[in-house]
């Protein structure tokens, strides 16, 4: 693929969640990544975060696999890794010996609590991460339990593309010295960095600790979403004086208990009754009314609709892939532009060698 990290060659060993992300952006944005996965495993189309690379399936433990894999591991830029701690040093394929063979290569170790701590080999998923960071508390609405936000948080943007960003660090420090090094992406580490703003604000004394009671968690009547005569949803975002005022005036809300937008004392009745207003048309009328307009308006689609919405569409936001709708590559790039994602695709040992530059003689 072409893009601007053509030319970069990465391993990643088949994972779950934050690890295939990692790997697909660094594909997106025109790497060669090779997915080293377990026997038996197919490419697959409809899975959209094994696109752009090729699969190498086969045997970490059988006898002489490490050897092998050292083989590429040689010739590779970065790693990509999301076992628990330990099992790639059992594999034979921990940082230490692989730095013997390539000792410029950027060793990424992708986990939910880290490779060091109480928590370190423990089990545990996105919502286990994002609890003990305090951003499971801050999301949801004051009378309910937190509620799982997706894997969004955790997996996604706190695991995920902080190890991206430790790669592509890692892999600039190491052309001005010439060594690698190891990138610990911890999922725990990740999302409290995502929660850096928040925890600025509760210093300044804007942001408490009660669930749906602040500026950005729901707690405010003009930072919501409401339902319409339809029964479907619009999300409101009229933060600033000058975009509250456009709203009022194109919802011809006049009534001056909106006048004091940032009482908040004020904000659970104005709720209500913007709530009361929003629900006198459907989500289309006030698509009329409001899209397009400094109101701070979108509406709230689902899977099927995002990709048709005419802005997404003009940008071309969504792409088809083999039948698949699927997020396109982002960002973009003026110059060395965006591929059109390819659907992951299967090759043998002796082609992995090949392509990679490591001569077929040096399996034995």
């Amino acid at each position: 693929m072409a893009g601007p990290l053509e030319g970069l060659k990465v391993i990643e060993f088949a994972g779950i969640g934050p690890g295939p992300f990692c790997a697909m952006v660094l594909g997106d944005l025109g790497a060669d990544v090779l997915r080293i996965a377990r026997p038996g495993t197919k490419p697959d189309a409809r899975d959209v975060t094994t696109r752009n690379r090729r699969t190498l399936a086969m045997d970490l433990r059988a006898e002489g696999a490490a050897e092998q894999v050292m083989q590429l591991v040689a010739a590779s830029d970065c790693l990509i890794e999301g076992f628990r701690p330990g099992v790639m040093e059992k594999l034979g394929l921990g940082p230490q010996p692989c730095h013997a063979v390539n000792p410029r290569l950027v060793y990424g170790r992708m986990t939910g609590w880290g490779q060091h701590g109480p928590l370190a080999h423990a089990a545990g998923h996105d919502i286990n991460y994002i609890a003990i960071t305090g951003a499971l508390h801050a999301i949801g609405r004051a009378d309910e339990t937190p509620p799982p936000p997706l894997n969004y948080v955790g997996d996604f943007g706190g695991g995920g593309m902080l190890l991206t960003v430790g790669l592509l660090a890692g892999l600039h420090e190491a052309a001005r010295s010439g060594r690698g090094q190891v990138v610990d992406a911890a999922m725990t580490d990740g999302t409290a960095l995502l929660s850096a703003f928040m925890y600025g604000m509760k210093a300044m004394g804007s942001w408490s600790n009660q669930r749906g009671e602040n500026l950005l968690d729901g707690g405010a009547h003009f930072y919501d979403t409401y339902a319409c005569a339809d029964g479907k949803f619009i999300a409101i975002g009229a933060i600033e004086p000058q975009f509250y005022a456009e709203l009022r005036e194109r919802c011809g809300i006049g009534d001056p208990l909106f006048d004091g937008q940032m009482d908040a004392t004020r904000w659970p009745l104005l709720k209500l009754r913007l709530a009361d207003v929003f629900r006198t048309r459907t989500r289309d009328e006030w698509c009329k009314v409001l899209e397009g307009t400094d109101a701070c308006f979108a509406p709230v689609l689902d899977w099927d609709e995002a990709p048709a919405h005419p802005h997404n569409a003009e940008r071309g936001s969504y792409v088809q892939v083999d039948g698949v709708m699927q997020p396109a590559p982002a960002p973009r790039f003026s110059r060395t532009g965006n591929a059109v994602p390819k659907p992951a695709s299967a090759l043998s040992l002796d082609q992995a060698l090949e392509a990679w530059g490591c001569p077929a003689a040096a399996q034995a």
